[in-house]
């Protein structure tokens, strides 16, 4: 056997059907596409996931998974260590001054002081929250916790 012996093997090979190529091929006229209605025209028939004028699957699904609490207060966090940091000594602590040093980048936003770091320094925090363990080592340092106006 050579190379130029090789065939395919037996009806593995179909003829492409050549639809609208005169009637005598089988195909013309209505080139397979029956006599009339939506299918027989140009870009006729509906588009891919459509069910018949029922909700399609796509559409009945929610965007994106989960569920988003609107009524949610967000909090700029800010711990004990950048505190320690950015104040000195019997300084107060508050949204004005930590976006003045660059702590927070908008005053708007409620702050809450969380308790990273240790803390040397006698701070008077006037912010939103402050969370048990923050309280604790400022006022463990000789600082006081005050409800922001």
């Amino acid at each position: 056997m050579q190379l130029k012996d090789l065939r395919p093997a037996e009806g593995s090979k179909k003829a492409r059907k050549r639809i609208g190529r005169g009637n005598s091929s089988g195909h013309g006229t209505t080139a397979g596409r029956g006599t009339k209605g939506q299918l027989s025209r140009a870009g006729g028939g509906k588009g891919a996931g459509f069910e018949g004028g029922q909700q399609p699957l796509a559409m009945r699904l929610p965007k994106l998974p989960g569920f988003t609490n609107h009524s949610r207060i967000a909090y700029v966090p800010v711990n004990v260590s950048r505190l320690e940091a950015l104040y000195v000594d019997g300084e107060v602590v508050d949204t004005e001054s930590l976006k003045a040093k660059g702590a927070i980048k908008h005053d708007y936003i409620p702050v809450k002081v969380l308790g990273d770091g240790e803390l040397t320094k006698k701070l008077i925090v006037k912010v939103d929250k402050v969370s048990v363990s923050a309280k604790t080592k400022i006022e463990a340092a000789g600082g006081k916790v005050e409800q922001a106006c």
